[in-house]
Order: C-alpha cells, then sequence, then structure tokens
C-alpha cells in the first residue's frame, strides 16, 4: 500500500487522495488567445523524473495540497501545502539520487 503524507492530516493510504493534475500551472486569461488558453488547459510537461503535481485529500480534510512524485517509480518525495513555494525539483533529484531512491 501506498501512503501520501498529507500536510494537514500525516501519512494516509492512497485511496483516499485523488490527484488533480500538475501544480504551478500558469492559467491563462479566459478571454485571451484560443490557443493560448487551450495550451493552459491541455498541454503540460510530463516529465521523467520528479513532478510537482496538485492534490486533494478526498476522503479526509478535503484540503488541496501539492506533492512531489517520481513519474517512473511513484515514490512521493515530500509533499507541502498550496501557499508554501514550490521546492527546487533539482536539488530534490539530487537528494533523491543520493539516497539511491531514483528510478529503476
Amino acid at each position: 500500500m501506498l501512503l501520501i503524507t498529507c500536510p494537514y492530516c500525516g501519512p494516509r493510504p492512497e485511496i483516499e487522495f485523488a490527484a488533480r493534475g500538475e501544480a504551478h500551472v500558469a492559467r491563462a486569461a479566459p478571454d485571451g488567445d484560443g490557443e493560448a488558453v487551450a495550451a493552459s488547459l491541455w498541454l503540460r510537461t510530463n516529465p521523467k523524473g520528479l513532478i510537482a503535481e496538485r492534490w486533494r485529500h478526498v476522503a479526509g480534510c478535503g484540503r488541496f495540497f501539492n506533492a512531489v512524485r517520481h513519474t517512473v517509480t511513484d515514490r512521493f518525495v515530500t509533499t507541502y501545502r498550496v501557499d508554501e513555494p514550490r521546492p527546487d525539483l533539482a536539488a530534490l533529484a539530487a537528494a533523491v539520487g543520493a539516497r539511491g531512491e531514483g528510478a529503476r
């Protein structure tokens, strides 16, 4: 069972959470260029490695939070509240690699 640490409630089983897409995405103005609006809605980075994502603790506190997850191993590196700044993904990748938790 995968445990996800809610920054408000602590570690809980993955079935209590729902992924809500990539975090820190700049949204286009609704009255803007159609291509810019479409790009802000549909185009994502989809990296092999660490990604910052938005999650919701649906079966707990109901709050949204952000998480850094490794897309290959599906391991959560860290979680943080939406009002906190995005962590440095390169520094986290180096730390994860040093601990031997990188891609397999």
